[in-house]
């Protein structure tokens, strides 16, 4: 990959899988499978620097700043990322990326890391969401507010629900944020499917035209739902996130999809994110990013695009950038040194 290729990764997370933060047995299951899930279609096992010499055992423990620091920022070749909470209050007492860690590593990385908070309006109620989003923005600068919307234990709910989901990005909007992003598809609990379908983010999208809306893991399995939203709402985007492995694994499968990215909804509107460090060492897969290509077949018969330098550059940073108001030039100067790494 070329040097002078600025990497903004989306997402990041600092996971707590401790036991300590399980909010019952119960949640000991839904620990076991998601992590098993996604180490099981990684490539390769974690290394051992990271004390993940078990691929599932190794990762239920609380990752240090240290461990993120080394794995973001020197191994994988990440010029900045964005931590962000994920507030999956029905089984981790403080979400399984809480959101005091997330702050922790950004605070660790100011001239590298944003933080990204996170809240629920069950959890215990709106009103309560809103102080905590306030206190996460006041005091510890989020620069934007993930939500999780679908739980195991009956209190799912819907993103345009205008009780319930709109005063969060009213008062988001108060507050000067406007970037809420949203897990969808891609389950890792027991939650039901159709409570992390995209389309509730639909009527989200349309009555706040001034905020913007990302979607992430491409809401796979709901892919074409998502596709067709993105390309009609200006202010929907699309994280890779989640599916990081996917180009060392099924690369034909990422291929496609980013072809039909490309066709239908635009470069400028997709964003890389690794997810590290449950998806391990994001290198290799950004490197594939940079080298691929749209083979002509796909081309020939899906009228797929081919991918362009822009185009890559685009996904793999300038949109993250671009989105949260970093001058991408200066902080070349300030993290290079003024040359090529």
């Amino acid at each position: 990959m070329r040097d002078d290729v600025f990497v903004f990764d989306n997402v990041v997370h600092m996971y707590d899988y401790s036991d300590e933060n399980l909010v019952s047995e119960q949640s000991e299951y839904d620990r076991h499978y998601h992590v098993s899930k996604v180490l099981g279609r990684r490539r390769t096992a974690p290394t051992d620097v990271y004390a993940n010499w078990h691929p599932v055992e190794g990762f239920k423990r609380r990752w240090s700043v240290e461990d993120m620091g080394r794995l973001v920022f020197e191994d994988s070749g990440t010029d900045m990322a964005m931590a962000q909470a994920v507030p999956l209050f029905d089984l981790y007492k403080d979400g399984f990326a809480p959101v005091k860690a997330q702050y922790a590593f950004a605070q660790a990385y100011p001239e590298r890391c944003l933080f990204c908070g996170a809240v629920d309006p069950m959890y215990p109620s709106v009103a309560a969401a809103c102080e905590e989003m306030e206190r996460q923005v006041k005091e510890w600068g989020a620069k934007s507010i993930k939500i999780y919307n679908a739980h195991v234990d009956g209190k799912s709910w819907a993103c345009d629900d205008p009780e319930i989901a709109y005063p969060l990005y009213e008062k988001g909007r108060e507050l000067g944020i406007r970037v809420f992003q949203f897990h969808k598809g891609n389950p890792i609990t027991r939650a039901k499917l159709s409570d992390l379908s995209p389309l509730d983010i639909e009527g989200a999208a349309l009555d706040f035209p001034d905020m913007l809306f990302g979607v992430h893991h491409l809401a796979v399995p709901y892919f074409e739902e998502v596709v067709w939203m993105a390309n009609r709402y200006e202010n929907v985007f699309l994280v890779l996130s989640g599916i990081g492995h996917t180009p060392m694994i099924a690369p034909r499968t990422f291929t496609e999809w980013m072809g039909r990215l490309l066709r239908d909804v635009g470069s400028e509107k997709v964003l890389w994110g690794s997810e590290m460090a449950l998806l391990g060492n994001a290198k290799p897969v950004i490197e594939w990013i940079w080298d691929m290509e749209i083979p002509e077949s796909m081309q020939d018969d899906y009228g797929y695009p081919q991918i362009t330098e822009e185009d890559k550059r685009n996904i793999l940073g300038l949109n993250q950038a671009r989105i949260f108001g970093v001058d991408v030039e200066a902080k070349k100067q300030e993290l290079w040194n003024g040359a090529a790494r």
